[in-house]
């Protein structure tokens, strides 16, 4: 059944929470994740020449905008979660956004590429297009969106507190096709290990001229 609008906030408001009470514990949890195979998937695929304006959506603590930084480009996170957006601002640097990904303000045309990691399996579908529709208008010609969120069959709906959406490959695809985006290329992770054990599907997009 369609989600109406106290669905919505209602779906933003748990998920928020959930990672408000327990922002130190992911921050600890994930702070030695070895995720440089997605900054790269992102960085190798822009076009045109560095240091790239890049937007962190869901940045949580803020370990990957150091990484960019460290890289040399010029990051800015965005997320929902207060004690996150606090987090990322000390850890990094950078300028951090504090929006909910239901109700995006971004300037238009404004990033190299958008780094999704872990983010947007918290939208609902229904809200997809209009998110997926948000980002490429962020996004400067050509730009490059990465998304890497846990894989599954379609199924949908709220998992240990949180709302999630879990998709596979051509439905996951469909969507970002139909929001503008070029595939680029696609791969699951951890890497080495069998595909049932592949639990994140990781994708790169360019935005369509």
């Amino acid at each position: 059944m369609p989600l109406d609008a106290e669905d919505l906030k209602l779906i933003s408001q748990q998920t928020l929470h959930h990672y408000e009470d327990r922002a130190e514990e992911f921050r600890l949890g994930t702070l030695d994740h070895d995720v440089s195979q997605n900054i790269a998937a992102l960085l190798d695929n822009i076009q045109g020449e560095a240091p790239y304006r890049i937007l962190d959506l869901g940045c949580g603590p803020g370990r990957d905008l150091r990484a960019f930084t460290a890289l040399g480009h010029h990051a800015v996170g965005l997320d929902g979660t207060s004690r996150f957006v606090e987090m990322a601002r000390q850890a990094s640097g950078c300028e951090v956004w504090q929006q909910d990904f239901l109700a995006l303000d971004l300037p238009p045309a404004s990033f190299d590429g958008i780094y999704a990691n872990a983010s947007l399996f918290h939208v609902p579908s229904q809200e997809l297009p209009r998110v997926l529709a948000d980002l490429r208008a962020a996004l400067k010609a050509d730009g490059v969106l990465f998304t890497s969120n846990p894989r599954g069959a379609n199924e949908e709906g709220w998992n240990r507190g949180r709302y999630g959406a879990y998709h596979d490959m051509d439905t996951w695809r469909a969507y970002v096709e139909r929001a503008g985006f070029t595939e680029i290329m696609h791969y699951y992770r951890p890497a080495g290990l069998p595909r049932e054990q592949q639990s994140w599907l990781a994708s790169v997009w360019r935005a369509a001229r």
